[in-house]
This record gives C-alpha cells, structure tokens and sequence, in this order.
C-alpha cells in the first residue's frame, strides 16, 4: 500500500501529527504495537475503576498556551472536557505542610509568609518563571546551569528550595542535572495559565485524535509492530511491520514519501534503521541518556478519600530525611519507606474514573528499571507487594481511614512501562533534559524521517508530545 505519510507509533506525538496531517488531506497510516492508543496517554480498568496511567495535571490552557490553538485546529474541544486542577499542588515533610496555588501572585506571597528572609529570592524565582521565553530570547542564560545551581545562587533555606522543588519528579529525578533552561519554560507554564485534568482521562483524547485521522480518511492499526525502515537508493521509502495479536504472525509493507516516529530514538536506532545510518544517528547520541522512569500504585475506594478528610489533589511528600537538594536524588534511590512520592485524589474532581460514591487514587515516585530487571517472577510480585504495603501504610499515616476506604491496589514498575511503551528503561519523558543537552542528534536523520515525540527537542510531558507532533505535521506540510 501507498501512503503519504506513515506514522510509527501511537503516543501523543503521533497521534498529534497524524490528525492534523489528515485533516489537511494527506493520506496517512499510523501502526502502534499496543492494542490501544496513547502511549503513556492511556486508561486501563479493574472491576469498576478507571486508572489514569500518565495524567494527572496538564499546564494549561491559558492565554499564551499553543495547545489551545492544536486542539481548536484539530477539532478536539468538542471532543474532551478539560476540568480545573483547583491548585497546583501540597507539599508535606513534617517540617512543613504548604498548599502553592497556580496564581504566581498568590504563591509568592504564600511562600513569603512562611520565609521572610528569603522574600527576594521568591521575586526572582518566579520571574524567571513568568519571564522564561523573554530570558531565552535574549540568551541571558548559561546554557550550563542547572536548576539546582539556580536556587542555590538565590535562595537560602533548604526546606523553601524543597518545596519550590515539589514537583520535580514532573521532568527530571535530580534537581543539578536538570537543565534550568528546559525546567523554566516546562514549570513556567504551570504558572502561566491555569492546569487541567481530561474528564475521564488521558485515553480520551487519545481516542480523539484517532476519531480526527480516521474522520479524514487516515489508518490507524493497532496491535502492529513496526520492525524495519525500508530503504531505496540509501533513501527511506517505507516499513515493515507486523501483527502482535493472533495466532498466526503476518508482515505486511507500506511505503510513503515522509516517516514520522512516534517511537523512542534509542529504538529508532537499535531496531529501525539499516547500519549506517543507524550508526550515524548512534554517534551524534553519545552523552545522552534516557530520563528516569516511574512506579505508580492504583487504588480504587470504596468511598471517596474527600469522605475520610483529604482535601487536596495532588500531594508531594518528602521524607524528613531529605533536608537538602543534593539529599533528593539518593532519595529516589532509597527504599519505599522513606522515598518521596506523590498522591492523586481524583475524587477533588468530577474525573468520571469510577461510579458515584467511590473513588480513584494513585501514587506515583521516580524509580529505575535496573532495580526491578533479572528478578525471577515471585520475586517480583513480592516485591510490588511490598510496594503497595508500605505505600498504604504511608497513606494510613498521611490520611487516616486511607486503608479502611481502599477496595483494590495494583502496582505498575518500570518494567510496565516498558513493555506497554517499548521505551528503554522504561523512561517516560524521553533523553533526560539535562544542562546543555545537544540537540544536533536530530540532524543525523534522513532528511524524510521526522521524530515526533518525548524524544525531540521539546522533550517529555503531554505538552512537550502534543507540541512535537503538531509541529512535526507543519514541517511536513511547509516541505511538500
């Protein structure tokens, strides 16, 4: 079959430039290796719960927010419910307790209340954040700095840096090898406009921008693996791909003037690409690494946590232990008992996850595939036992009457995300955005082969694969 475009993989990045390709009339086929869409951006249920496996907190939409343009172009407002995360998060570590709302104005003077001393720092912490694409444009920046350098040069007590870092685990596991420059635009949003949870979660938009490909006359096959980039004349011309479902294992080719891959560049070089090419791609990676990964634990309640006294959405906890920023990144390391988490309570929403009176929950902590791979199976479900035990136990302590209200606990590992994303470590926002990350690896690629995902130069996040697929589309449509 012929094609004008092919689509390798099914992630936000994907899904994004496949839409948008086919409502401008191209002809498009999308392959993705799960039997749904989404990537990360995916739902799954048990009895009569949804789970949100990526989301729970989307930047935006606000004023200056290119997604509001993507989804109005797409035709996706009609499609999704975006609700109001009502603030942006709780920060707890027994030394403090602070709610920082998504107001800017508002959170200064919240943090100012409780630090005083460190009233300039807070300007300048959050002008940096509302100023971050004036600060780039005038390349006022070291490209060099990391975040942690950042608040180390500004701020002086160790717990204001703590909390400011609440939500790091949304980019990066270690605030000095977080590149500042990536951290100031991606936390700046936050800040910029409001943030959001998709009523019923991420898979519907997923399935969205599978209605917007199909509607305009694309292809979109679930369950087919792509295994190979077909070359012509050392110029690609096509794939390979295969059924993942079935009894019987059947190849099939389709060929298109234009690739876009949805996949992991580590996978696009591994697996996709012939030797040389392959190998040039390979060259120009060297120094980069991909992100750290996540482990999430799924509960589903019997009655909503709002019902046994939680009042917050997304809680941050820290371990007493950690009383500095270089403390954080052992932490991520440590055992369960003491590592720092965050918790969801997507009952503070009308998320639509699970029937009237119960609720959904999750918490979610950076973790490491290396410490859950060689383990035999009984080992491993022991060990997600022990996850969720001691995750409940932490739970019980923070909101009492947590254990009475739980009805189902599951436990997803690196290893989860690796197999459902195909992603090397299980990494879940692309090559880790450290300071002074090159981005001429892009440039090794055939001139027809595009990357559109966590793994371009708009890094990870719903935002950053929204952003990459939508912009991948309009150098393809420029081109031709």
């Amino acid at each position: 079959m012929n094609y004008d475009i092919i689509i390798i993989g099914a992630g936000l990045g994907g899904l994004t430039a496949g839409a948008k390709l086919a409502k401008q009339g191209k002809k498009v086929l999308l392959t993705e290796q799960h039997d749904r869409p989404g990537g990360c951006a995916t739902t799954f249920t048990r009895k009569d719960f949804t789970f949100e496996v990526g989301l729970h907190e989307m930047d935006g939409p606000g004023p200056r927010d290119l997604k509001v343009k993507i989804f109005r172009d797409l035709g996706l407002t009609d499609k999704i419910t975006l609700l109001d995360v009502p603030e942006f998060y709780r920060f707890v570590n027994e030394r403090y307790d602070v709610v920082i709302p998504h107001d800017p104005e508002e959170a200064q003077a919240r943090l100012t209340a409780f630090f005083p001393d460190d009233e300039e720092g807070i300007k300048t912490y959050y002008y940096y954040l509302l100023n971050s694409r004036k600060i780039l444009a005038e390349e006022n920046l070291d490209p060099g700095k990391s975040v942690g350098e950042f608040l180390d040069e500004h701020i002086r007590n160790d717990d204001l840096k703590l909390i400011l870092l609440g939500n790091l685990g949304y980019f990066h596991d270690d605030p000095y090898t977080l590149s500042l420059m990536y951290y100031l635009v991606a936390q700046g949003s936050y800040y910029g406009g409001k943030a959001s949870f998709i009523k019923g979660g991420s898979q519907k938009l997923s399935n969205a921008l599978v209605d917007v490909i199909e509607e305009n006359g694309g292809t979109v096959k679930l369950n087919h693996l792509t295994t190979e980039i077909i070359f012509e004349n050392d110029r690609p011309v096509g794939v390979r791909y295969e059924n993942t479902k079935g009894k019987t294992k059947e190849v099939f080719t389709a060929y298109a003037g234009e690739i876009v891959v949805n996949a992991s560049v580590p996978a696009l070089v591994n697996k996709l690409l012939p030797g040389n090419h392959g190998k040039e791609l390979s060259d120009k990676m060297e120094g980069l690494k991909p992100g750290a990964s996540l482990l999430t634990v799924y509960f589903g309640f019997c009655k909503s946590l709002k019902e046994v006294g939680n009042s917050w959405y997304s809680t941050f906890i820290f371990d007493p232990t950690i009383k500095t920023q270089k403390d954080i990144l052992p932490n991520n390391h440590s055992e369960f008992e003491t590592r720092g988490f965050t918790l969801v309570d997507y009952s503070q929403l009308d998320s639509d996850l699970a029937p009237a009176g119960k609720g959904v929950g999750a918490v979610c902590c950076i973790d490491y595939a290396s410490d859950w791979e060689g383990l035999d199976r009984e080992t491993y479900l022991k060990k997600k036992d022990y996850v969720a035990e001691t995750i409940i136990a932490r739970c019980e302590k923070l909101i009492p009457g947590f254990r009475d209200a739980l009805e189902y606990a599951e436990v997803g590992t690196p290893l989860t995300v690796k197999r459902y994303t195909l992603n090397p470590e299980g990494a879940v926002y692309g090559f880790a955005q450290n300071p002074g990350k090159p981005m001429d690896y892009l440039s090794a690629l055939p001139e027809n082969i595009y990357i559109a995902s966590a793994w371009g130069k708009f890094g990870g996040g719903f935002s950053g694969s929204i952003y990459s697929g939508y912009m991948t589309a309009l150098d393809i449509l420029r081109k031709r």
